[in-house]
């Protein structure tokens, strides 16, 4: 990709453009990171001697001739070539902007519609001069993140994007930043786009706890309640010493970073971690000298569907979380009477939820604390190990009979069926069969229907 974007701005600039690598790109290679994107900024030229000088490099998309933007396809990856150009707010929502291109403007302007000043930087490609109209490379140096301009509030989205570059560098946000932050109505956004930066947020960051802390230090949680209903929330300090339970919910993802190249489905373990507390702002009570939260994890399941539902539109993604939320105590509830659990109790577990998922996130749960937690925590060490000597560890228990074997056996159709097809799933995860010739023979021990 490198080689190609050298080539692609030499000819560029032969035509007599001036081609300059724009965004994260030069903010990431300045931090000595890889960057994965290659958005160019060309001044000098117009859109239409942009596209031809392009087409020589590979399929050109248009996203837009008004917006003078266009994406470059090549073997080597996608770039994405644009015009230098101003926008304006015009309207509600993220399509609500008017947008000026002219090859002729300022550097320095063209960065005015920027986010940060980490981001407003540009990377001559042919010199190697770095431009920094407003003052991004010491910014950078102090882990700031500070607005460009007015124009930052144009797009409330942004104030996400401020927590993913928390979550991702554990930067701060400037104070006069964060005032401009906390005036913005995140209301307008779709939830996809929501969706989108939640995912930045806690699949991209090393630090999603830091992330969640400062949304709401720019007062974004108010769009999220179930969230913003943690702060203040007390828990017992011999067992959570941090404090309040938003604060025990940030140190859970950050705890739960560790774990996420295990993770089967990052976005969904990484939610119910976000999620896993949310009934402790409904049943938290001080009782018998301490503060409990009983039932909290049956308790955050709709609180949980209220949270995801202003997130994304998908239900079995919904589906796993909520599972994950309910059952989040029970590793430990189980190892507390560990020697009176039977193997059913363990079949029905992992039925319900995957117990590889759930042990990750009630490890994560036990290590939010400033107390640190041993990798190799005993409840959940020991509920792998269990489910791994009864096969079910790492995949759920399936049906051993269906409706087709009563028929066989003089069953009628009807609701009956279903009926001795749950008692007989209970028994199968009780260990009265084992496989499916057991499960049969079980079968005919049982009275047809007349």
């Amino acid at each position: 990709m490198l080689e190609l974007v050298k080539r692609l701005a030499q000819a560029l600039g032969e035509a007599g453009g001036r081609a300059v690598l724009v965004g994260g790109a030069v903010r990431d290679a300045l931090l000595g990171l890889e960057a994965h994107d290659a958005d160019i900024e060309v001044f000098g030229l117009s859109a239409e001697a942009v596209e031809a000088l392009a087409r020589r490099f590979g399929a050109v998309h248009l996203v837009g001739r008004q917006f003078a933007v266009l994406h470059l396809a090549t073997e080597h990856g996608t770039v994405e070539l644009s015009l230098p150009r101003l926008e304006s707010k015009t309207g509600p929502g993220h399509r609500g902007f008017a947008v000026s291109a002219d090859p002729h403007m300022e550097p320095a302007t063209a960065a005015l519609r920027r986010d940060f000043t980490v981001n407003a930087m540009m990377l001559d490609l042919r010199s190697g001069e770095v431009l920094d109209p407003w003052g991004g490379r010491a910014d950078l140096q102090r882990g700031l993140l500070r607005h460009v301009s007015p124009a930052f509030a144009e797009d409330p989205l942004r104030v996400l994007r401020a927590a993913r570059f928390v979550a991702r560098f554990g930067w701060r946000v400037d104070a006069a930043t964060a005032r401009l932050c906390r005036s913005l109505d995140l209301a307008e956004l779709p939830r996809e786009r929501l969706e989108g930066e939640w995912r930045q947020i806690l699949l991209r960051g090393d630090h999603p706890g830091r992330g969640l802390l400062v949304l709401e230090q720019l007062g974004a949680l108010r769009h999220f309640p179930e969230l913003a209903a943690l702060r203040g929330v007390p828990q017992d300090p011999l067992w959570h010493p941090e404090g309040d339970v938003l604060h025990h919910t940030a140190l859970a993802l950050d705890a739960a970073v560790g774990l996420r190249e295990q993770m089967e489905d990052p976005w969904v373990e990484m939610l119910a971690v976000l999620c896993h507390d949310l009934g402790k702002a409904f049943t938290t009570v001080f009782e018998r000298g301490r503060w409990r939260s009983p039932a909290h994890d049956t308790g955050g399941e709709e609180p949980t569907r209220s949270l995801l539902a202003r997130m994304s539109a998908n239900r079995s993604m919904v589906e796993a979380v909520v599972a994950l939320v309910r059952d989040h105590l029970r590793p430990s509830q189980l190892y507390a009477v560990r020697d009176h659990v039977g193997d059913g109790a363990l079949r029905r577990l992992a039925a319900r939820v995957p117990v590889a998922a759930l042990a990750r996130v009630a490890w994560a749960d036990s290590a939010g604390r400033t107390q640190a937690v041993a990798a190799q925590w005993p409840p959940t060490q020991w509920l792998l190990q269990r489910c791994a000597e009864l096969g079910v560890r790492d995949q759920a228990p399936t049906p051993l009979l269906f409706g087709r074997d009563l028929l066989a056996r003089g069953w009628q159709p009807g609701p009956q069926v279903g009926e001795v097809l749950k008692q007989a799933f209970e028994a199968q995860l009780e260990g009265a069969f084992g496989d499916r010739a057991g499960g049969l023979a079980w079968l005919d021990r049982q009275r047809p229907a007349s």
